[in-house]
């Protein structure tokens, strides 16, 4: 096996450090929960695990303790740290990663609708975790991209994350004029229809996110997200593989479902869906893409205009309908028209 990139060797060494020095502190295991999902064959379990105080009048289940502001992102990962996942009466173990994380697959079969898991470390510090299983008859699904699809960004990428996280207010963020109303009317069409959020963002917001979507009306659903930082193999993970990986996973984990993907054109969603629907035809219904103006698409990627699609005028390469808009009242009557033309025979 290589030897992993000594970036990934430094952070480690670092955490290991920090961890030492706040468990002397009295630091304890705070977990926190991220929206799992399952299908007929399994369940996907998926948390993080930092340090953090331990106040006396600490609430049972931690979720309820997550931070905001500039700490969602100074946190200290518990690492190898065994973590009890109850599933349907039955406990799994699971340990965490070089970022604290858990990403777990257990054989349990749960009915549809959304379900509680529980999750403890130590045999105890207990936390909730949520659990959406679709309709196992289900051949409609939704998958989303988040900054600049749903969230207005209007930010330079690489200060993104910056500015949110240490600056501005979770509360202060905009919405797309749209999307949620969008969602909701697509999804109300399909009961029990799989929903997912896709993004390149870490899982650090995860929390802070998952509010806000509650908070201005978008449909609940598990995030599909990464880890910022070094890897075995270089100093960052890639954001589009991340993509990429996620969309084949879920073709694999519902074989019976056609996806609507929705994204935005100021950085890679065109190309990245349209790959997608060219090597799992069967598996996309549709492709919404939101307009970026042309200063977002300067604050994007640096030009006044969309990121080119290397295939998009490629006649041999086939891909499913695509529609374009500026917001979600403009991408509802087009992706309305297309879901509900007949089939072709």
């Amino acid at each position: 096996m290589a030897r992993p990139h000594y970036a990934s060797r430094l952070e480690d060494w670092f955490n290991v450090g920090v961890q030492a020095v706040l468990r002397r502190r009295g630091w304890q295991e705070r977990i926190i929960p991220q929206v799992g999902y399952g299908n007929t064959e399994f369940v996907r379990v998926l948390a993080r695990v930092v340090l953090g105080r331990d106040p006396i009048n600490q609430p049972r289940y931690e979720e309820d303790q997550v931070v905001r502001g500039w700490r969602v992102f100074v946190t200290a990962p518990a690492t190898k740290v065994l973590v009890s996942v109850t599933v349907n009466g039955r406990t799994y173990d699971a340990v965490t990663d070089r970022g604290g994380f858990i990403d777990l697959t257990v054989p349990e079969v749960l009915p549809a609708g959304w379900h509680e898991i529980m999750l403890g470390v130590h045999g105890e510090r207990q936390a909730r975790a949520r659990i959406y299983v679709p309709d196992p008859d289900a051949t409609f699904g939704l998958v989303s991209d988040i900054d600049d699809t749903v969230i207005l960004t209007m930010l330079p990428r690489p200060f993104i994350a910056a500015w949110n996280t240490f600056v501005r207010d979770e509360q202060a963020r905009r919405v797309v004029p749209g999307m949620a109303g969008l969602y909701d009317e697509l999804l109300a069409d399909h009961p029990g229809a799989p929903m997912f959020y896709l993004s390149t963002g870490a899982w650090n917001t995860a929390p802070t996110l998952t509010r806000f979507f509650a908070r201005h009306g978008y449909p609940p659903g598990p995030l599909l997200m990464t880890d910022w930082g070094p890897t075995n193999t270089g100093w960052f993970r890639s954001g589009q593989e991340h993509k990429r990986t996620a969309l084949r996973r879920l073709a694999r984990e519902f074989p019976n479902v056609r996806w609507v993907l929705i994204g935005d054109d100021g950085q890679h969603d065109p190309q990245l869906y349209g790959d997608f629907a060219q090597s799992h035809p069967d598996h996309v219904l549709a492709i919404g893409i939101r307009q970026l103006t042309p200063a977002e698409q300067v604050l994007s990627h640096g030009l006044p205009v969309p990121n080119p699609d290397p295939g998009a005028h490629d006649p041999q390469r086939p891909t499913a309908v695509t529609v374009q808009g500026p917001d979600g009242h403009a991408l509802r009557p087009q992706l309305r028209a297309v879901l509900t033309r007949p089939e072709p025979t």
